[in-house]
């Protein structure tokens, strides 16, 4: 059920507020509006939704640059790009800055729904405490462990806020060890949603960004390895 679930649509063109609102509202979500970036920011911050819908263009604040501020406060609420241009580098952009999605205009509303429901399964933990969920977490490699209940990532008892996407493309290849899987293998079997083409690109900053967080040095990666023209895997000895 969604009745619980609040997604706030950060959008300056009202037709298309009005009609993410009407398809969200009738599968009971919850939903909250913003026509800016700086007002989306607050409501972000405010409300604490539990997805958020951003457009690129915006007034006052762009889209980009409102992901990055969540993502540097440590807020790790998933969030869909909605961008209106085909190009790769906008993809990459809201990738890099911290989206755990994107979506180009124009979309079908029925595209969009299940991306929603897809990206909105993580919830906030209210129990057991953060030392507690560390002391419970299953090592995986290393000094890496993952807590499956809490969906928390820990290096050394140390929390590593990771997004969504992040902490699952992670848990795939951590419970997978030395399996390769090319970065097809990784957008039907983690996004789930059947990429082609250059969306494969989605993959690899994933994979840079998750290793910048877990890994001591990104460049020589210990947990997530390339196997060159085969794809990632992650390596446990």
């Amino acid at each position: 059920m969604n009745e619980e679930k609040t997604v706030l649509i950060v959008e300056d063109e009202k037709n298309i507020v009005d009609i993410l609102r009407y398809n969200l509202q009738k599968e009971k979500y919850r939903t909250l509006e913003a026509y800016d970036g700086e007002d989306g920011l607050n409501k972000a911050r405010s409300e604490q939704p539990d997805l958020i819908l951003l457009d690129v263009m915006l007034p006052k604040m762009n889209g980009f640059d409102v992901c990055r501020l969540l993502r540097e406060e440590g807020d790790n609420v998933p969030i869909i790009i909605l961008t209106a241009r085909e190009e790769e580098e906008d993809k990459v952009k809201g990738l890099e800055t911290g989206a755990d999605d994107y979506i180009t205009k124009p979309f079908s509303m029925r595209e969009l729904i299940a991306r929603v429901g897809a990206n909105i399964r993580r919830t906030a933990m209210s129990a057991p405490a953060a030392a507690t969920a560390a002391d419970s977490a299953m090592p995986v490699a290393g000094d890496l462990s993952i807590n499956t209940d809490s969906h928390q990532v820990f290096r050394g008892g140390r929390t590593i806020d990771l997004t969504q996407r992040e902490y699952e493309l992670l848990t795939f290849l951590a419970s997978r060890p030395n399996k390769v899987f090319s970065r097809v293998d990784l957008m039907e079997q983690v996004w789930n949603y059947g990429y082609v083409g250059d969306d494969v690109r989605t993959v690899d900053v994933t994979v840079r960004r998750l290793r910048e967080k877990i890994e001591e040095d990104p460049a020589n990666p210990q947990f997530i390895l390339t196997r060159r023209g085969a794809g990632y895997y992650f390596a446990v000895n």
